[in-house]
């Protein structure tokens, strides 16, 4: 039995989408697909249809793929809803998200919470020189731009900055009320620091990677490994006695199709 890790799987794409289909896993392992798994609930949902039967657990946390609406679409569709919606496809496969009870791995010894979160970001992985409101130019001024700012709608919040601290605050509540003795295995799709939001070709990106909000987390909680992905840059690291983990698959110019989904899968326990 084996707790493995994905994400970025972007099956949008043709290549992947077929690779994806030909993933098959040994009897009792569970996947954590660490977000950008679509960027429709029909595609989303053939994810989960295909995987959901092969693996004994599959646990979800959004991307910022995965919350991409068209602009036509009225604002009551948009943003929460569509989160909503895409939990409840979830919950229809028997799919854990960052809605439902933590599940604890079935393994020997103390207890480990297998923790699924949603932390959007609030542009503050920005040098402190940078204020907010000129952020999003600062980045134009070095040509970066995210199709965020046109597809992420944050409604019914007012920004996306104001949904990351709700989700901040919703999440520290969850994990405040741990089982006392439990670790923690955390699943997030942005990275938890700044310094692991470094992308040398596109520095100026880290804005739209996470919040700083969650910096202090492996030291308030007893978390022991960080799962996330977004980045595109697969890394393994132990910083401060704690293991992140970026599982990122990406669009198939960034890995080698003719090794299979398979071997991109990183082991977490």
């Amino acid at each position: 039995m084996t707790l493995w890790a994905t994400s970025d799987l972007h099956v949008g794409y043709e290549e992947n989408r077929r690779r994806v289909a030909e993933l098959h896993a040994e009897a009792g392992d569970w996947l954590i697909l660490a977000g950008d798994i679509a960027e429709s609930p029909a595609q989303f949902e053939w994810v989960l249809r295909t995987l959901a039967p092969r693996f004994a657990r599959l646990i979800w946390t959004p991307g910022n793929h995965d919350l991409w609406t068209p602009r036509a679409y009225p604002p009551e569709r948009r943003g929460e809803a569509h989160y909503r919606q895409l939990v409840e496809i979830c919950r229809s496969h028997g799919v854990l998200t960052p809605e439902d009870p933590f599940a604890l791995w079935p393994g020997d010894g103390r207890p480990v919470a297998i923790v699924p979160t949603f932390v959007l970001y609030d542009y503050s992985f920005r040098p402190d020189a940078v204020p907010r409101d000129h952020a999003v130019a600062w980045a134009a001024e070095a040509g970066v731009q995210c199709a965020d700012e046109e597809l992420l709608s944050p409604y019914p919040y007012a920004t996306r900055d104001d949904w990351c601290r709700a989700r901040v605050a919703f999440t520290e509540a969850r994990l405040s009320a741990l089982t006392e003795g439990a670790r923690v295995v955390l699943v997030n799709h942005f990275p938890l620091r700044r310094d692991l939001a470094v992308l040398p070709r596109i520095p100026r990106f880290s804005l739209w990677c996470g919040t700083r909000a969650t910096e202090s987390w492996t030291a308030r909680f007893p978390i022991d490994i960080v799962v996330s992905g977004h980045l595109h840059i697969r890394s393994s690291r132990v910083i401060d006695g704690v293991r992140f983990e970026e599982v990122s698959l990406g669009y198939p110019r960034q890995w080698i199709q003719s090794r299979g989904i398979r071997s991109y899968l990183r082991k977490i326990l």
